[in-house]
């Protein structure tokens, strides 16, 4: 997929350069890759709005926002989404005590099951980006 697609608008492509960013390209490849004539709206519907109208307001930093998403989403229980953007906020420099410290205070207010799936995906992606020797 064409960042710089003319058809596509400027918050499309902000959008785009900031979900890179946050997510990486091989995600955001793949989720442009499997889309299909049912899907691929979303992906630009998710693109233009999530991502340009909302991520790439000022206002707050990458790092205050993907805060505000694990906190979001450990609150709603979207396992697969909080294991992808516990990866963004690491991208977007919130550290291991961070996500620590973040997840703990979500589960105060979202409950012992909650935490402790939150602190199971934590691990695992914390894991996977730890260096094999």
């Amino acid at each position: 997929m064409d960042q710089n697609d003319n058809s596509k608008s400027d918050t499309w492509r902000r959008g785009m350069q900031v979900r890179r960013q946050v997510l990486g390209d091989e995600h955001v490849d793949r989720s442009f890759a499997a889309a299909d004539d049912f899907s691929r709206d979303l992906q630009d519907y998710l693109t233009e709005h999530a991502w340009g109208a909302t991520w790439t307001r000022p206002g707050l930093t990458l790092k205050t926002r993907s805060i505000v998403n694990l906190s979001m989403l450990v609150a709603l229980n979207r396992p697969h989404e909080l294991e992808l953007h516990i990866r963004g906020a690491l991208r977007n420099g919130v550290t291991k005590d961070e996500l620590k410290e973040i997840l703990l205070h979500t589960g105060v207010y979202c409950g012992a099951p909650a935490v402790n799936d939150a602190f199971r995906i934590a691990h695992k992606v914390l894991d996977a980006a730890q260096p094999k020797t």
